[in-house]
């Protein structure tokens, strides 16, 4: 407790009172013609984001396999087989990539035989019609284990879909299975030695760490085996994989899209979002997911999911808020990179201001205390009977979190409070904050760490450095790829904007885009659709 500063907050007089769960209002009621459209901006979305497309190698994305089943060139069905194929590869490689943990063959053909139906009638459901996805083992999916990772939960197979895996059943994607995951979300690497899982491989360089917990997820992605995928971030378990494998990681507003049917592992924390190839499918995504479900109350209260101006064609009415002290922290190559992606949004109009955010070590300790004390609550049955079961890291951490008081739950809620009034405060004068990505590139797999799992505090404090600030106030957050480190893993820069904002940070990120020159091929990728 006292080595990571967890007491830190015991010494302070924080006379806020305690903000719990971190649901805000909308600001005010804006008429936008485009937000009561944005079934049809997704099209001219996705348009544009396929003329950006380079010569050289790009991911395939959803727009590449609505351009092929339109045209009959592939079929839903063609694409289900040879990710089947893909799949039974993987499990008899001497290196499994071990993104998809579950799935199966006959749930698989079944969606993407009625997906080819629908394509040869011409009565397709949305633009997630066929498109292969997989979610985190941390969501309910029929008819799979809802394991989390562990080897312990989901004995018997599920029978009721989570809300978001209902919502991409309905809109016609093809769910390829569930995605691996770092146990119970309580890590950042993405390692899990338990006998279900094992640890997924970053498909950049194979020897490194994908990141965690959302580690199947984003491997699925990076490697091409589908353009989008689902997973939770309590403490960047989106953006944190998405930031290592090279992909674009939403984290919207608390509340946006419904946890219905995940484990409630940290229930004031926790976002679900998408894992993508672009910012255009992670948009596609946002638009069919976010909204409100009556089974999650957090969300009931949204303003209407808009994309209004996220095809203007520069930024020169915006406001970037860049605190240089904290955005320096991180190494020299990913310093320089993120740098030269601010550089590049000025010149496309939009001016940098100097922000100072205070606090953030108080901002730390009191996430730390949020998720790992939620978590403690809700995993209280499994520590004491299912101990033995868990892995070392998982006990390590669920200790941690016993040690923490009744009144350290309070203190971190309370400057809860007192940062979100900050960001409202800060969000009058700026329209988003930008850090790097991470701190750190994908740290190295040990062979140790296959056995007994890793726990190393340096590399868990420098990847998450730069999350933290949304998971405790709720505000949204996206990470996109803006280059590569000189041994060639990928390097991300974030943008956080004020709640219920995604509009803004998509804006941006497709700019972004047009920043980061060449897409390297990962060492490990399938193409799913034989081009």
């Amino acid at each position: 407790m006292r080595v990571n500063n967890f007491t830190a907050l015991r010494f302070l007089d924080l006379a806020e009172d305690p903000t719990f769960v971190p649901v805000v209002a909308e600001e005010e009621k804006n008429d936008h013609p485009e937000s009561e459209n944005v079934l049809e901006i997704l099209p001219k979305l996705m348009e544009v984001s396929s003329r950006s497309a380079r010569p050289m190698f790009n991911f395939k994305g959803i727009q590449d396999y609505l351009n092929c089943y339109r045209s009959g060139e592939v079929t839903p069905l063609q694409v289900a087989k040879n990710i089947i194929a893909t799949l039974e590869d993987d499990e008899r490689s001497s290196l499994p990539l071990q993104a998809i943990v579950q799935w199966d063959r006959k749930e698989i053909l079944k969606m993407a035989e009625d997906s080819t139906a629908r394509y040869q009638s011409k009565q397709t459901l949305s633009l997630l019609d066929g498109i292969p996805v997989c979610l985190k083992e941390e969501i309910k999916v029929v008819p799979y284990h809802h394991r989390s990772g562990t080897q312990y939960l989901g004995m018997e197979p599920e029978t009721e879909d989570a809300t978001a895996a209902q919502k991409l059943r309905e809109a016609g994607a093809i769910i390829i299975g569930v995605s691996n995951m770092h146990e119970l979300g309580i890590g950042t690497t993405g390692c899990n030695p338990n006998r279900y899982h094992g640890t997924a491989r970053n498909p950049y360089n194979p020897q490194h760490f994908t990141g965690g917990s959302s580690s199947g997820s984003a491997a699925a992605v990076a490697s091409g085996l589908c353009p989008l995928a689902l997973g939770t971030d309590g403490g960047g378990s989106v953006r944190i994989p998405a930031s290592f494998c090279g992909i674009v990681g939403l984290k919207g507003t608390f509340g946006r899209t419904s946890e219905f049917g995940c484990h409630p592992l940290s229930y004031s924390t926790v976002s679900l979002g998408p894992l993508s190839t672009s910012v255009a499918d992670a948009a596609v995504a946002y638009a069919i997911l976010a909204g409100p479900d009556p089974r999650y109350p957090y969300g009931l209260g949204q303003p209407k999911p808009s994309l209004s101006g996220v095809l203007t064609p520069d930024l020169k009415d915006l406001k970037l808020g860049v605190d240089w002290t904290f955005f320096k922290a991180c190494d020299a190559e990913i310093l320089a990179t993120c740098q030269k992606a601010v550089k590049f949004l000025e010149g496309l109009g939009a001016s940098v201001v100097d922000v100072s955010l205070p606090e953030l070590e108080e901002i730390r300790v009191a996430h730390v205390i949020c998720i790992l004390s939620e978590m403690r609550d809700f995993l209280q049955p499994d520590f004491n009977n299912s101990f033995d079961q868990m892995n070392l890291e998982t006990r390590l951490n669920l200790a941690i979190a016993s040690k923490f008081t009744a009144l350290d739950y309070i203190k971190a809620n309370r400057q809860r409070s007192r940062t979100m009034a900050l960001l409202q405060q800060m969000f009058a004068n700026v329209n988003c904050l930008i850090t790097p990505g991470t701190a750190c590139c994908a740290p190295r797999i040990q062979d140790s760490d296959l056995l007994t799992g890793c726990s190393d505090v340096r590399t868990t404090l420098r990847t998450m450095r730069y999350m933290q600030l949304a998971n405790l106030t709720g505000i949204p957050a996206l990470v996109i790829p803006v280059g590569y480190s000189i041994s060639g893993l990928p390097i991300s820069i974030q943008i956080m904007a004020k709640w219920w904002d995604e509009a803004l940070l998509f804006r941006i990120g497709l700019k972004l885009e047009q920043f980061h020159g060449i897409t390297a091929k990962p060492a490990i990728y399938y193409d799913i659709l034989g081009q």
